[in-house]
């Protein structure tokens, strides 16, 4: 490291004058990242001027900064243009992975085809072939579009797949998942409550939602994605209590057994993540950003892109980092509160009689109608539920008005409403059919009963909603008609319903884990084989909602009903799915930032579950209505949390463990 009078002597008469502290603070961070000596970096700084121009470039803290960036921007082509090389080199030695349909990586799905890989075809090639053939039904059950394979179903099989319509659906009210069935469900008072038995409370600032969409800038994403790994970093030190000598650069070639963190990504920006394909992409502070293959040697893996990990191992060749141990994560700590602010939740719950009654939470996700019409049957089944019960709290999740519903994508809505709605078709606009359908139902419920918290959670697929990127920013209830009881919150949003604090995502990272994760246990290692649990954890484990990057390319996600196969316009393009649309500057609104939620709710296609990890009560409830039928719905009823004296006396925060006093059921619509 070069001393401060040797940094002056070189670089005052490029500053004006004496180096100021910021800019010796970064010159000496480059030394140290690039393992330079003061007067090989002058050389490069005298390149860099001559580059940008002499007359325009002086050196002060953002030309520093600017150096920096460039010295690293360079470093990394060079690692890039190195690695490829031998990665074409290893591939001839090894068989590679057999990666199907070329940059389809989900092709398997729709072809079935064998381990040996197939012709490269093209999206163009395979959307002409579908629109040749007739259609095939899409699985309601799996999401995913249909194989070729299901042309050749005999009728029953294609009755069966299409679905029963909710009228005449079976098995109505049966509770398919259930925990905690010994503890009785909330009955339904003789007397109805005269106030509402909840307060809600945001734990996150909700004005910061409302940023602008569509002005992400390279720099801001980069820095996010930097400081995710680097805070992780921080926290994998603590929680091993480790030196800052046991951190090192995995790509960097060494025979020292460093301590690497970084995010797990794929060789390729086209194919599935396997192992073989994976490489630990690194922060600017540890690595310079680079990227380096990862060799498992006996060792298990939980993978999946962009999940942060901490690693031990080396790198002796400089061309992979062989791990020889994987560190846990620590998770956050539980939910706690004094035994004074228990007493004074618990008093909401009790009644005029002087008994305390469970807290009836009913949790809903869209679509709310089935995709051949208007009707809201299910919505309109789940409100009377909700009234019929007294419910304290319904949380119902979006899409509300789905994007991706053949009937709202083709625009002709009001040819589809109640004949009584007497709307102008030349001036009816999307929030008019918002008011017609939901919101009117919604007045009603609340009349009815008016001690009710309704929460509505916006969809990105949601066609009311002005917000087109994640984290969601909430829709504006006053053009919609909504009542004073409706709560619009933003996409994802963590709040405190009396003591128990909720966490809601309608963003669907279930189904995105469940197609990216790869795992293999190792020796003494074994993995959970309930693989929803493991997903689930794997949300909890990395303190956000949506931990995965990249996501899915909207046209590797299952086609919108009423899509598949059709023939776009001339020069028209072919409908997509919505796909997350992540905004990765504000991806920091969407992480858990002091404790772990009571309840995790993370609607999703996959079938619906309830399932207590990591201490965390985490419920699919799937959506309450399928393609062609009906759907579930989960019902939450929590008892009062009771204080034992001990924990009176000791004077701290009790946890809640609402896991161990709520009973869940996800049930039949």
């Amino acid at each position: 490291m070069a001393d401060h009078d040797t940094l002056n002597e070189l670089f005052a008469s490029s500053a004006g004058g004496d180096l100021s502290t910021d800019i010796e603070t970064e010159l000496q961070h480059i030394l140290r990242l690039l393992d330079l000596s003061a007067q090989e970096l002058f050389f490069k700084w005298e390149s860099y001027v001559i580059k940008m121009g002499v007359e325009n470039t002086r050196l002060d803290s953002k030309t520093a900064r600017d150096f920096k960036k460039d010295l690293q921007d360079a470093v990394e082509r060079e690692s890039r243009t190195k690695g490829h090389i031998v990665h074409q080199s290893a591939a001839k030695k090894a068989a590679a992975t057999p990666r199907v349909g070329g940059g389809d990586v989900y092709g398997m799905l729709d072809g079935m085809v064998s381990a040996t890989p197939g012709p490269r075809t093209s999206a163009a090639s395979k959307r002409k072939a579908n629109n040749l053939a007739t259609p095939a039904a899409k699985s309601s059950k799996s999401g995913l579009n249909s194989s070729p394979a299901d042309s050749s179903r005999t009728p029953a099989t294609a009755r069966e797949v299409q679905g029963v319509g909710f009228a005449d659906r079976h098995n109505a009210g049966e509770i398919v998942q259930q925990i905690n069935g010994h503890i009785p469900a909330a009955s339904v008072p003789d007397v109805p409550p005269t106030e509402a038995r909840v307060k809600l409370k945001a734990n996150l600032e909700i004005p910061k939602f409302a940023y602008k969409t569509m002005a992400m800038k390279l720099s801001e994403a980069s820095e996010i994605l930097d400081d995710r790994i680097d805070s992780f970093t921080d926290l994998v030190q603590a929680h091993h209590e480790l030196p800052d000598s046991a951190f090192g650069n995995p790509a960097a070639q060494s025979t020292a057994e460093i301590v690497a963190v970084g995010r797990i990504a794929c060789d390729q920006p086209n194919s599935k993540l396997n192992a073989a394909s994976t490489v630990l992409e690194t922060s600017r502070r540890m690595g310079a950003g680079l990227r380096v293959p990862l060799k498992f040697e006996g060792i298990g893996y939980d993978l999946f892109p962009g999940k942060i990990m901490a690693m031990r191992g080396t790198n002796v060749s400089g061309e992979y980092f062989v791990v020889t141990e994987v560190l846990s994560v620590p998770t956050l700590p539980p939910v706690a509160s004094t035994p004074t602010e228990f007493d004074i939740h618990n008093d909401r719950l009790t009644g005029t009689d002087g008994e305390a009654r469970p807290l009836n939470i009913l949790v809903a996700a869209g679509p709310y109608t089935a995709d051949t019409d208007l009707s809201y049957s299910p919505l309109y089944t789940i409100l009377a539920k909700a009234q019929e019960q007294l419910t304290d709290v319904l949380v119902l999740t979006g899409p509300f008005l789905d994007l991706e519903h053949p009937i709202i994508a083709s625009g002709d809505i009001e040819e589809h409403l109640p004949s009584t709605s007497r709307l102008d078709p030349d001036r009816a606009t999307i929030n008019d059919a918002f008011r017609i359908l939901i919101s009117q139902p919604l007045q009603s419920l609340v009349q009815a009963v008016p001690t009710i918290t309704i929460i509505m959670v916006p969809s990105m697929r949601d066609a009311i909603s002005k917000h087109v990127s994640w984290p969601q920013d909430r829709f504006a209830k006053q053009p919609l008609g909504l009542p004073k009881q409706v709560q619009v919150v933003p996409n994802p949003i963590v709040l405190s319903i009396n003591e128990i604090v909720l966490a809601i995502s309608t963003q669907d990272i279930l189904s995105e884990l469940r197609r990216e994760n790869v795992y293999q246990s190792g020796k003494g290692q074994q993995f959970d084989n309930d693989m929803l649990a493991r997903l689930t954890s794997s949300v909890i484990e990395q303190r956000h909602f949506f931990p995965v990057f990249p996501p899915a390319a909207r046209e590797d996600l299952p086609k919108p009903t009423g899509v598949v196969g059709e023939v776009p316009d001339a020069g028209g393009e072919e409908r997509l799915s919505v796909g997350a649309s992540l905004d990765i500057g504000y991806l920091k609104l969407a992480e858990w930032i002091n404790v772990r939620p009571d309840v995790l709710i993370l609607p999703s296609v996959l079938n619906p579950f309830v399932k207590v990890v990591d201490g965390v009560t985490c419920l699919n409830p799937g959506t309450l209505s399928k393609k062609r039928g009906a759907g579930h719905y989960a019902a939450l009823n929590i008892n009062a949390k009771i204080v034992t004296d001990d924990e009176r006396e000791a004077g701290q925060a009790v946890a809640h463990n609402v896991f161990e006093r709520a009973r869940v059921d996800i049930t039949r619509i």
